[in-house]
């Protein structure tokens, strides 16, 4: 996922954006409120973290502004503010999910991929294209029996677009996705990435399942089920 995390407390934005990046996600963060409202009108997000206190614009407030202007991206909320008045001001301002201070990283990064289920698109708890099978809670990949160890940026992009089976996704899609905010590298990064992920899903087992689609981009498809090369 593509996460802006939205919280005040400098020390605690980067543990967070830290281990969010270890679990293979993309983290832009913002400090107050109305840098935070503004990266989130300007970029596509999966998810937004947001804590309630925050300077210049209040968390529930950033949130209500969202909702008003239609934006529905999943929102889980922090807060050092307990007690059930304060969890239904922030669920009623929009927020998809509630959790107070102090938590356990675990269930956060578990309650982001509750909510990443919870969206439009039909999203399983293990992903699978054929006999390619992907666990975002334990980070694993297999080819039928066999796992396949990848970076965490491998691994995103590969849950990125087994997300979008058989669904062709632009490189310019995939950067605004996989790469936070702060990336100004070369756009074939990705192509680089690509074929990465070719020399570890694909070619060891005989497969063309991540596949180019001309002047479109990529696709991940059952290539044992008839995908056009």
């Amino acid at each position: 996922m593509r996460i802006l995390l939205v919280e005040d407390d400098k020390q605690l934005a980067s543990t967070l954006r830290r281990g969010l990046q270890g679990e293979g996600h993309a983290v832009d963060v913002a400090l107050n409120g109305v840098d935070g409202h503004w990266l989130a009108t300007e970029n596509s997000y999966d998810a937004l973290v947001v804590d309630v206190m925050l300077p210049g614009l209040a968390g529930d407030a950033l949130c209500a502004r969202l909702r008003e202007a239609g934006d529905w991206t999943p929102i889980l909320m922090l807060t050092a503010r307990s007690g059930p008045e304060h969890e239904a001001t922030a669920l009623d301002s929009g927020a998809d999910d509630f959790l107070g201070k102090p938590f356990s990283f675990m269930v956060l990064t578990a309650r982001l991929r509750a909510l990443l289920r919870r969206t439009g698109r039909e999203r399983p708890v293990v992903i699978g294209v054929g006999d390619l099978r992907l666990d975002p809670a334990t980070h694993r990949v297999f080819r039928a029996e066999r796992e396949i160890v990848l970076t965490p940026r491998q691994f995103a992009l590969l849950e990125f677009l087994m997300r979008r089976s058989g669904e062709p996704v632009s490189k310019a899609t995939i950067l605004e996705h996989v790469w936070d905010f702060a990336y100004d590298g070369a756009p074939n990064i990705v192509e680089v990435y690509v074929r990465q992920l070719r020399k570890q899903i694909d070619e060891p087992f005989g497969r063309n399942s991540l596949q180019t689609v001309r002047l479109v981009g990529y696709r991940v498809v059952d290539d044992s089920a008839g995908g056009e090369p």
